[in-house]
């Protein structure tokens, strides 16, 4: 039976997972690939051991030691990063070694150079565990969905912001204290800003748009929004008008110019994004052939990622066994055909809103507000007044009709330098799926 032989670079949560999956289904692989999947090495400079069922793989603290291995078919990254990892990868594939990576930073900030140093190789590259951990995400785009125009991409794809959320919305706790408890269950790393400021999501996008629509997309490229700002009475606000409040990823291919946009959306309660709560995570498509296509489950963890990564060095074995290297291409579209296009400027977009306005409980101030949001022709579609906050203030809840994000912006600034005004005004667009 032919080996083909792996060497891992980084043994952390994820890096472990996926030895233990290569090791544990070992028997399962090769009756389904007809080759033995052998764990030549692990390459880690803060670990002294590997666990006693990895006797046979090799321990080092240089990476080296793998790329320059001439038995070594495929190298794994799972150090993370953009500097060091992106060295081990251009200097693996140099040595014509194929690579599976679940560094989503690195592919959404770095790719292009990558997958044009791949192509010149001839030599693949596996990153199904870079967005969605163990959902089948990239696998489904690139080979599943791969007859289809994609009309648009929508997505809760970081489980921290949705957890979050999800505790805020059926508890009614409040930002900071739930963070807090995320942390302490793991759910949230020590420094939270990547996923609760939605950079995390937008390096996620980044992926999917390029596979999705063939096109060279940037991290700058996407408008990015998080959820730190909303608090329990945005979301007892969105229960009462039928919403649920998720940090979605939102693009939709309008041909000429595509949406790329990561923040707070309002969510009607009967959409199936708005019923995928806790860490869990939600993938919705739409394709000119297939209509509407939703994928849902852990998007991280220990094995459920080491599970995708496995995946990927399953799938580049086959490749290696049947001397079909590059079959389906990585990036789904011919590297040629990759192009730029132009991104949708936010303000030329329209949705319904959601405002939370906080001003002086003064006469007159309603008025104000409205006849400001009248000047920039923004309609409203329905208001809520409730009472007096501890300092005397009181919030103002409006919910619009579809209006500009232009204008909205200029009402905005416009109000928020009122002095009847003592908080900046939180702003939450409504989704309004029409499957384009």
């Amino acid at each position: 039976m032919k080996e083909i032989k792996v060497g891992l670079i980084g043994f952390g949560t994820v890096g472990s997972g996926t030895a233990q999956v290569l090791y544990e289904q070992a028997s399962r692989i090769q009756k389904r690939t007809g080759a033995s999947i052998i764990l030549k090495k692990v390459a880690d400079i803060s670990i002294e051991s590997l666990p006693s069922h990895l006797s046979s793989t090799q321990l080092t603290r240089d990476a080296a030691d793998i790329i320059d291995d001439p038995d070594i078919d495929i190298v794994i990254e799972l150090i993370g990063g953009t500097t060091i990892a992106k060295k081990f990868i251009l200097a693996a594939i140099a040595k014509g070694k194929h690579v599976v990576t679940a560094n989503k930073a690195l592919l959404s900030e770095h790719g292009k150079e990558i997958f044009a140093a791949a192509a010149e190789k001839n030599v693949e590259i596996g990153f199904e565990a870079s967005v969605g951990g163990g959902i089948p995400l990239i696998k489904t785009v690139k080979e599943g969905l791969v007859a289809n125009k994609i009309l648009s991409i929508m997505g809760i794809m970081n489980g921290t912001a949705n957890y979050i959320l999800t505790q805020m919305t059926d508890h009614g706790i409040a930002f900071d204290k739930v963070l807090k408890d995320a942390q302490k269950k793991g759910y949230a790393e020590a420094d939270p800003t990547y996923d609760v400021e939605g950079i995390d999501t937008a390096h996620k996008l980044v992926i999917l748009m390029t596979l999705s629509y063939g096109m060279d997309v940037r991290l700058a490229d996407i408008n990015c929004e998080g959820i730190s700002r909303i608090e329990p009475i945005d979301i007892q606000f969105a229960r009462e008008f039928g919403y649920r409040i998720k940090l979605l990823a939102i693009s939709r291919n309008h041909g000429d110019h595509v949406e790329a946009r990561v923040h707070p959306t309002m969510v009607p309660e009967k959409h199936m994004l708005a019923n995928i709560n806790g860490p869990y995570n939600g993938f919705y498509f739409t394709g000119d052939m297939v209509e509407n296509v939703l994928l849902y489950g852990k998007g991280a963890g220990k094995m459920p990622t080491g599970s995708a990564v496995a995946a990927d060095v399953i799938d580049i074995a086959r490749d290696i066994m049947f001397h079909a290297i590059n079959r389906v291409p990585s990036l789904s579209y011919q590297h040629q055909h990759i192009a730029p296009r132009r991104i949708t400027p936010m303000e030329e977009l329209r949705s319904p809103y959601y405002f939370r306005f906080t001003t002086h409980d003064k006469p007159g101030v309603l008025s104000t507000i409205s006849g400001i949001l009248g000047k920039y022709d923004i309609s409203i579609e329905s208001v809520i007044q409730k009472g007096r906050e501890k300092k005397g203030n009181v919030p103002i809840v409006m919910r619009t009709y579809e209006a500009s994000e232009a204008s909205v912006r200029k009402a905005l600034s416009e109000i928020n330098g009122l002095d009847t005004t003592m908080a900046e005004t939180v702003k939450i667009r409504i989704l309004v799926d029409d499957g384009k």
